[in-house]
């Protein structure tokens, strides 16, 4: 009997994908509203002086990063997002349902990663909506897809960090 149960599947973190799907449906949700709502470039004050609402298109990556590269980067960031997406996903197959610490923030990259591709394909640019500033400095616009990629990503290296730590202590 103890044979069969150390056989069985465990349960991998693929239900995770659940949250992924949120993500994508939240981010797509919240472009098609300020699409309708807002005119490019024009800040709509939402904090005075930290946030603004205000719509723009990124040809590029994060930051803008290659925006004005010709126009492959359309296609190169979507298969770059598909691939990272696929690599993601395997990652929490072979993950345990219950280790949320690895399955949280690859959720969240997925979903993110899904969310700009959806615009990607559509429009030929990412919609970006969420505007931080302060006096004359502004972080460049963002939106939710983006927010789940940075916190998925910052959480995969603390995850990394803890579990480095770990390993040196078992030295």
């Amino acid at each position: 009997m103890a044979a069969s149960l150390s056989s069985a599947p465990r349960a991998s973190a693929l239900s995770w994908l659940a949250l992924s799907l949120v993500l994508i449906v939240l981010d797509q949700w919240t472009k098609h509203i300020v699409l309708g709502a807002l005119h490019e470039g024009v800040p709509v004050p939402v904090i005075p002086g930290f946030l603004n609402w205000l719509l723009a298109y990124n040809t590029g990556a994060a930051f803008s990063f290659l925006a004005d590269a010709g126009g492959w980067q359309r296609w190169g960031f979507s298969v770059l997002a598909v691939v990272i997406s696929a690599v993601l996903t395997g990652w929490l197959a072979r993950t345990p349902r219950g280790d949320w610490l690895t399955a949280l923030p690859l959720a969240l990259v997925i979903g993110g990663a899904i969310g700009n591709l959806i615009d990607r394909l559509r429009f030929g640019h990412v919609v970006d909506f969420i505007q931080v500033y302060h006096q004359d400095w502004a972080f460049p616009a963002f939106n939710v897809a983006d927010s789940a990629i940075s916190v998925g990503a910052v959480l995969l290296a603390l995850a990394s960090l803890r579990s480095g730590k770990g390993e040196g202590e078992r030295r």
